[in-house]
C-alpha cells in the first residue's frame, strides 16, 4: 500500500506543520503552489538536493494512545503519529484541537477559535516495532533527537518525555536505540539534523572492534548515510576520529549531550551513499 497524505502548500502559515506530518507519514510529497510561490528553505527539509526524499518505511500511524481519543475536539489530546526508518523510530506530535471535518456540512468546522496549550508524553514504545529495529541484546536505551528543537536527550528504559505545544505546533521526535559497543563505550545513529525525516539517512549501521594504543577497547562504526549536511549521532565518549568516503573529516563533539556532528557535502551523483566511519 502507499498512502497518500495530499497536497498541501509550502508558502502557508501551516505549511511547517503540514510538511512535519508528510515527513512522518510514509507517503510521497506534493505540494499544490503557484509557480513561483515557494519556500524553498521547507522544501529542502523534505527533500535531498537529488530530488529524493527521506521516505519512512510504513504508512504512518496513530500511536496507541491515540486510538480511542478526539486530537481534533476532546480539548485534551495531541495527535502523535509514528513511523519507522531502517535504523530508527520516529514520532510526530501535533496539537491539531479547534477544527474538524463535519460530517453534515462536508467541510471543515472551526469549534474552538482559540484552543489552549495542552502537554502529553512521548517514549520509545509509541513505536510499535522499535525493539525488532534495535535487535538483539538491547537493553531499551533510547537517544532522542527532537527535530524542531535541536535537543539530544538520553532516554531509559521505560521512560517518557513531556511534550508542551500550543495550537499548530508540532515536533518530531527520533528515538535511536543505544548500542553498547563495550564496557564503556555507547552509540547510537540520529542522521541528517535539518531535515525533518532525520533518521531517514541512516541505511545501514555496522559496528567492527579494533585496539588501538590511545584507548582499549575502541570499535569503528561504519554507517550507509543518503543526503547532505549536518549529520548527527550520539557517542557516549569523544570519537578519536571521523571520516567520509574514506577521508578523515573535521567534527565537533557536546560531551553534556554526546552528540557527534560531521557536515556532509553535496554528492555529485543522485541517490549516492556516502560511507561515514567513527573510530570510538
Amino acid at each position: 500500500m502507499q498512502p497518500d497524505w495530499d497536497m498541501f502548500h509550502s508558502l502557508h502559515p501551516a505549511a511547517d506543520y503540514h510538511a512535519a506530518a508528510r515527513a512522518v507519514g510514509g507517503c510521497a510529497i506534493y505540494v499544490s503552489d503557484k509557480p513561483g510561490n515557494h519556500n524553498f528553505e521547507l522544501l529542502k527539509k523534505l527533500v535531498l538536493p537529488d530530488g529524493s526524499v527521506l521516505r519512512a518505511q510504513l504508512p504512518g500511524r496513530p500511536t496507541r494512545d491515540c486510538l480511542f481519543v478526539d486530537p481534533a475536539r476532546d480539548g485534551k489530546s495531541l495527535l502523535k503519529i509514528w513511523n519507522v526508518n531502517k535504523c530508527t523510530g520516529v514520532v510526530g506530535v501535533f496539537n491539531c484541537q479547534g477544527a474538524g471535518w463535519c460530517k453534515i456540512t462536508k467541510k471543515t468546522r472551526i469549534h474552538d477559535a482559540s484552543p489552549g496549550t495542552l502537554t502529553g508524553s512521548v517514549q520509545a514504545s509509541d513505536v510499535d516495532p522499535i525493539s525488532q529495529i534495535a535487535g538483539p541484546n538491547w537493553d531499551g536505551e533510547t537517544v532522542v533527537y527532537a527535530q524542531r528543537s535541536g535537543e539530544v536527550m538520553r532516554l531509559p528504559k521505560g521512560a517518557s518525555l513531556p511534550v508542551t505545544l500550543k495550537i499548530l505546533e508540532y515536533e518530531l521526535f527520533h528515538f535511536c536505540p543505544v548500542k553498547e559497543i563495550a564496557a564503556n563505550i555507547s552509540f547510537a545513529p540520529i542522521g541528517l539534523l535539518n531535515m525533518f525525516n532525520s533518521g531517514g539517512a541512516v541505511e545501514q549501521f555496522e559496528i567492527s572492534g579494533s585496539l588501538s594504543e590511545k584507548r582499549s577497547p575502541t570499535a569503528k562504526i561504519i554507517l550507509k548515510v543518503r543526503g547532505c549536511g549536518p549529520f548527527g549521532a550520539y557517542s557516549s565518549q569523544r570519537p578519536l576520529k571521523c571520516s567520509v568516503d574514506g577521508a578523515e573529516t573535521d567534527f565537533t563533539y557536546e560531551a553534556t549531550t554526546g552528540l557527534v556532528a560531521i557536515d556532509i557535502p553535496v554528492p555529485k551523483e543522485e541517490m549516492h551513499r556516502w560511507t561515514i566511519g567513527i573510530d570510538v
